[in-house]
């Protein structure tokens, strides 16, 4: 069975950090890619990020380009998001997927955890 648990989340003053964490198991990790989706209020779901399977080539939205980095362990099935420089408008709950970003972007991804809450405020 796939599961995926995010963790790290949490609320954060604008211009702040927080390193986000998935813990993934029950599939071969190190074969998939894996992204970083985020559904805000009222909105739909939003790729953030992605991270290609062996040679970790990562690919970034505009509106989170030059402030996150995504990052993954494959000796520990796990799969990071560093998000620098946070906004109000990176209010969201992050979810973690184990989709490529075109799917992810298509809506179509169903392989996703629970989420962690990350909340932008002063």
């Amino acid at each position: 069975e796939v599961q995926l648990a995010e963790s790290g989340g949490g609320l954060v003053q604008p211009g702040g950090s927080l390193r986000l964490s998935c813990l993934a198991s029950g599939f071969p990790f190190g074969v998939y890619e894996m992204s970083w989706a985020r559904q805000a209020p009222g909105k739909g779901l939003e790729w953030v990020s992605s991270i290609s399977s062996f040679d970790a080539v990562t690919y970034y939205a505009d509106s989170v380009q030059g402030r996150f980095n995504i990052a993954r362990d494959n000796a520990k099935n796990t799969v990071y998001l560093q998000m620098n420089s946070l906004k109000s408008e990176d209010t969201a709950l992050y979810y973690c997927a184990r989709c490529p970003g075109e799917t992810v972007r298509a809506g179509r991804c169903i392989w996703r955890g629970q989420g962690t809450q990350v909340t932008v405020s002063s």
